[in-house]
């Protein structure tokens, strides 16, 4: 049997500073690059909902597509799998010699159990495994994983203080060595996104999956639109393509290097504008290191309902409200906004996002790791680390000095959306709404209704819960658990 190296492909869908792509080819040997789909990610969770959703699945899918034709420029060919991960390897074995298989390094539980266990069934089978989803690999940092600080604030000061800097992004490989397949070993179809063996009607998607669209993106934002400029003014903006850079869902899938951002910012500062706002997006790229090195530190606990706290907070149970929270059928219209936005998109922005999730745990109540799954289905920028790490700090139970925060989403409605655009966008019973109704339409009387066509409890829910009552019985939730 001839000898190939296998690159396996997770996170990391690019050829642009992807070291293991890279040693892989320097290797000699003819290069095979293979994506699994592994039917774990794709199966139905015992909250009614499935682990990957449709956006997200298509935003891979897609992603694949525009790997292939980049690997095939390298006379890389992508192999394509639907079965368990040890079972994909095995078959490989079956028809060639593995010579080394390379990879970047996935930190979450899950990852890496199906990691061990295909090195079991490879024994002898040498594994290269690289750093390639930050801007700073885990070795260079002025301290320990063990010492990683407990606040961003301390994490981000230690890192300047000293002037760190990331490596420099690595070009894609010179092309390899040229791969055949061996006879009866196919390379396999890119299916439809419901990867489940059959076929489903391609979406029109809000933001297309692959590296030639992060690519796109990259330089259009902030060279062609100049947004990067006023990036610190607009980033809390829920509306508009471009009030924030959108490069979440290229990071995330891998299909965009956090160094080859962290260039573009600074070649921008040389060519045209230092300024706060392209600070900012450096600063947001940092925040996204730190939630992968707090979940180095702390492993498993990123998952636990107690957190990294271990608060014993008494989270409730309610398939309504559960229900209500998914659909968008609270009665609070940033809220339904967001998660309407949400299940039709795959997306929603970062300040609908915390607004959604303090509604759920310090309004609701509810167990903070349902609300994060929900995300992890829908999201196509899902990132283990982000996603949970983000989820733990709202529910207030992971990186927060605040002990009990939570947002007012009322007032969050009326400051961040002030003309009541977004609500509008998103919930079309509410469109004729003037403000200030259209930010409290539970406080209209029937004439009110009547004037403006809108009969709550028929056109639009009442709410579900009382707001201020609600965040009060959680605040005292808060106090006696932390006593």
């Amino acid at each position: 049997m001839s000898t190939y190296s296998i690159v396996w492909f997770r996170n990391d869908l690019r050829v642009h500073d992807h070291k293991p792509l890279t040693r892989a080819v320097m290797a000699g040997y003819p290069v095979i690059a293979l994506y699994i789909f592994d039917p774990y990610e794709y199966r139905d969770l015992s909250y009614g909902f499935k682990k990957t959703g449709r956006h997200r699945a298509q935003f891979i899918q897609e992603s694949l597509e525009d790997l292939r034709t980049n690997l095939a420029e390298l006379n890389v060919p992508l192999v394509i799998r639907y079965k368990d991960p040890v079972d994909a390897f095995l078959e490989l074995s079956d028809y060639l010699t593995i010579n080394g298989v390379y990879l970047h390094e996935e930190i979450a539980t899950e990852e890496q159990q199906t990691e061990r266990g295909v090195r079991k069934a490879l024994p002898g089978v040498p594994f290269y495994v690289d750093h390639g989803h930050n801007l700073f690999p885990p070795e260079d940092l002025p301290f320990s994983i063990k010492d990683v600080p407990d606040t961003f604030s301390q994490f981000r000061k230690r890192i300047e203080k000293i002037g760190m800097m990331p490596p420099q992004a690595l070009a894609p490989p010179q092309t390899a060595v040229k791969a055949e397949l061996p006879n009866k070993l196919e390379e396999g179809k890119i299916r439809g996104a419901a990867v489940s063996g059959r076929e489903v009607q391609r979406e029109e998607a809000r933001y297309r999956g692959g590296s030639t669209a992060a690519k796109r993106r990259l330089r259009d934002y902030i060279f062609t639109k100049d947004r990067l400029r006023i990036y610190k003014e607009t980033r809390n903006g829920m509306l508009l393509e471009d009030d924030s850079s959108k490069f979440s869902p290229y990071l995330a899938n891998g299909n965009l290097s956090p160094r080859v951002v962290y260039e573009q910012i600074q070649h921008y500062e040389r060519a045209y504008t230092k300024n706060e706002s392209t600070y900012m997006l450096y600063f947001e790229l940092l925040w996204r290191d730190y939630f992968h090195l707090v979940h180095r530190k702390y492993g498993d606990r990123f998952f636990y309902k107690t957190g990294l706290t271990g608060l014993e907070i008494p989270w409730k149970t309610s398939d309504e409200h559960l229900q209500a929270w998914m659909d968008g059928r609270t009665g609070y219209p940033l809220v339904d906004a967001g998660m309407r936005e949400l299940k039709q998109t795959g997306f929603m922005s970062n300040r609908a996002r915390q607004n959604v999730a303090s509604f759920f745990t310090k309004n609701l109540g509810l167990d903070w790791r349902i609300g994060a799954a929900w995300f992890e289905s829908q999201l196509v920028d899902y990132d283990v680390s982000s996603n949970y790490g983000n989820w733990l700090y709202t529910a207030g139970v992971g990186n927060d000095a605040v002990s009990f925060r939570a947002f007012n989403v009322e007032k969050q409605a009326e400051d961040y959306d002030p003309d009541g655009d977004y609500l509008r966008c998103w919930l079309p019973e509410l469109r004729e709404l003037p403000v200030p109704w259209i930010f409290k339409p539970r406080e209209m009387g029937m004439i009110e209704q009547e004037q403006y066509g809108v009969h709550l409890g028929e056109d639009y829910p009442f709410p579900i819960i009382d707001l201020y009552e609600s965040m009060r019985e959680m605040k005292t939730a808060f106090e006696e658990a932390s006593k």
